[in-house]
């Protein structure tokens, strides 16, 4: 007699469990009226962003610059161009060229104008840049230091100062 019990008590949870499947099944297919569905809450579809530009620059007309060597129109060594200065507008303005010294002991950075440069050939890591000054100019020029003003020394002296407001 102990078995009917049990198999009543296993018999009731099923049929509970039956209703319960079936009521979570009409409660989702349709909402009580007070209710919106889902869908009518969620926000509008993004638009899809548009596809970036896409510019493809030849692998003979651009090269990196920085690191490369640095040399007068007399073919003297200028030193390496170590980073690149740009105002707030992004346009480039100077390069800082690591200069003077022997493996890096004595050297000292200063900021040509980049109208100062000239690229030419670059095709290769081992072709330099031509700097429009002489190493005497470029040895009289002011070090470059990291939140300081930038003295920048170009090569025909009509350089205007930069000035921006706060």
């Amino acid at each position: 007699m102990r078995a009917k019990p049990m198999f009543m008590f296993i018999a009731a949870a099923f049929a509970a469990l039956a209703a319960a499947t079936s009521w979570a099944q009409n409660d989702a297919a349709s909402p009580p009226a007070d209710r919106k569905p889902a869908q009518q809450n969620a926000a509008p579809p993004k638009e899809a962003a548009p596809p970036p530009s896409v510019t493809i620059i030849g692998a003979r007309d651009a090269h990196g610059v920085l690191g490369r060597d640095v040399r007068s129109p007399a073919d003297e060594g200028m030193g390496r161009i170590v980073d690149v200065i740009v105002d707030r507008s992004g346009q480039v303005r100077a390069a800082v060229i690591d200069f003077g010294g022997f493996l890096g002991v004595g050297s000292r950075k200063i900021v040509v104008d980049w109208n100062a440069l000239h690229f030419g050939r670059i095709a290769n890591k081992s072709d330099s840049i031509t700097l429009e000054l002489t190493k005497d100019q470029v040895t009289a020029a002011p070090e470059y230091k990291e939140d300081t003003p930038i003295v920048v020394l170009g090569a025909s002296g009509s350089l205007q100062p930069l000035q921006f407001t706060p």
